[in-house]
């Protein structure tokens, strides 16, 4: 790969989301950004090998995005706003309102795609796919959808945003507490997605997604209202986040194998950064209005119990799980009761939990299979516990997480 190519493979992983969003906010046509910014990128690679890398790859990627957009409206004959034709001369700039508000291109394009006439299921992957640049396949594997079908609902909602005149604008303070609950999703929603989809063998990939999960989440803390149950649940999200990355350089041994989170080094835990998470949690319950989010903080907080050489306090897990399913029964939340429960009553009272599950509608669902597997060893069910063990495994995209799940079996078969 020459020195262009690997510009252009730079701006594409580094600058593609903040790229994207730009030019979806400013011409009101996000499958059409889309397509244009694509064709820049082609040009890119065609181009720069002949020319040169020029000095700002991003505004070079940018005014050829906007002139594929200007040719494509005047192809299909599209009468054009004024604001919308300045963008061929200039970037188009926000007041000085707009921009000390929401001073992001990407969380403005979120909080659209967070807009009440947009359908609620497919918000949270709108923002992941087109602001975040996850593929669609990547998200419906964490959505328990087919990919084909995710992919007829972004296409219909993308199609919706143009169709409908759906306006950009600023939303209101108001409409950013409203809207603020898909954004977070979307935003923990990006960070899980790149820990457990990504190849831990290309942590640089995964670093630059939890960076930018990591930065649109301090900076949705900083805009909802201060002391809003909105805020309390941003802030419950940034401190999860940093109990995670945390214990990041911990989850790979020396080896680059996988380590799950009860056999982690807490010597190789980030102090710093717990402490971080700690004081965030404590600023979120202060709000005085508990949510999801924070109660996951907590959770994750209650591990941190053996950096200070106590026993994980199970009993206390178990109940913070009670309070996240009565506010949010997702099926993360309910494997995580069953493994809590199953660490303080035993293995056959986390089983007998997993049996109210629907496996219909599990049948693809790593984790469950993972849990199930560990619950059924812990009870002697060998036999049923390779099964399950198996079908995690063809399941899992991460081959660290692959490697380790095949290690487990492999001793569990040696046991057999």
């Amino acid at each position: 790969m020459d020195a262009s190519q690997q510009a252009a493979v730079q701006a594409a992983r580094h600058s593609y989301g903040r790229l994207l969003a730009t030019l979806a906010y400013q011409w009101r046509d996000i499958a059409a950004a889309e397509d244009a910014l694509a064709e820049a990128f082609a040009a890119a690679l065609a181009h720069w090998p002949h020319t040169g890398v020029p000095r700002s790859p991003d505004a070079w990627l940018t005014t050829a995005a906007k002139r594929n957009l200007l040719r494509a409206a005047r192809h299909q004959r599209v009468v054009l706003d004024p604001a919308v034709t300045v963008l061929l001369e200039q970037c188009e700039t926000s007041d000085g309102t707009e921009s000390s508000t929401i001073p992001d291109e990407r969380l403005r394009l979120m909080l659209v795609c967070a807009h009440p006439e947009i359908d609620a299921d497919v918000r949270t992957p709108l923002m992941l796919q087109v602001v975040l640049g996850l593929e669609a396949r990547q998200i419906a594997s964490a959505l328990l959808l087919k990919p084909a079908t995710l992919a007829q609902r972004l296409v219909r909602a993308k199609t919706r945003i143009r169709e409908s005149g759906l306006r950009f604008e600023l939303p209101q303070a108001e409409d950013l507490a409203a809207r603020s609950h898909a954004v977070l999703d979307a935003v923990y929603g990006a960070y899980t997605l790149g820990w457990h989809h990504t190849a831990l063998d290309s942590p640089s990939t995964q670093t630059e997604l939890a960076s930018e999960a990591l930065y649109l989440a301090e900076l949705c803390a900083s805009l909802l209202p201060a002391k809003s149950p909105a805020s309390a649940e941003a802030l419950g999200l940034l401190a999860l986040l940093w109990f995670c990355e945390a214990r990041r350089d911990a989850s790979l041994g020396p080896g680059g194998e996988f380590v799950p989170l009860h056999q982690q080094d807490t010597a190789r835990w980030n102090i710093a950064q717990v402490g971080l998470a700690e004081t965030t949690l404590r600023q979120a319950f202060a709000v005085g209005s508990p949510g999801p989010y924070q109660l996951e903080a907590a959770i994750q907080s209650a591990h941190c119990e053996r950096l200070r050489g106590e026993a994980v306090p199970w009993e206390g897990i178990v109940l913070l799980y009670e309070q996240l399913l009565a506010m949010a029964p997702t099926t993360g939340a309910q494997l995580g009761h069953a493994v809590a429960v199953a660490e303080s009553l035993g293995a056959t009272a986390g089983l007998n939990l997993l049996q109210h599950l629907s496996v219909d509608t599990l049948v693809s669902c790593q984790p469950y299979w993972v849990t199930r597997a560990h619950l059924l060893a812990q009870t002697g069910a060998l036999v049923e516990a390779e099964s399950a063990y198996a079908r995690a495994i063809g399941l899992t995209e991460n081959p660290a997480i692959r490697r380790h799940l095949m290690e487990v079996m492999g001793r569990l078969c040696a046991i057999a």
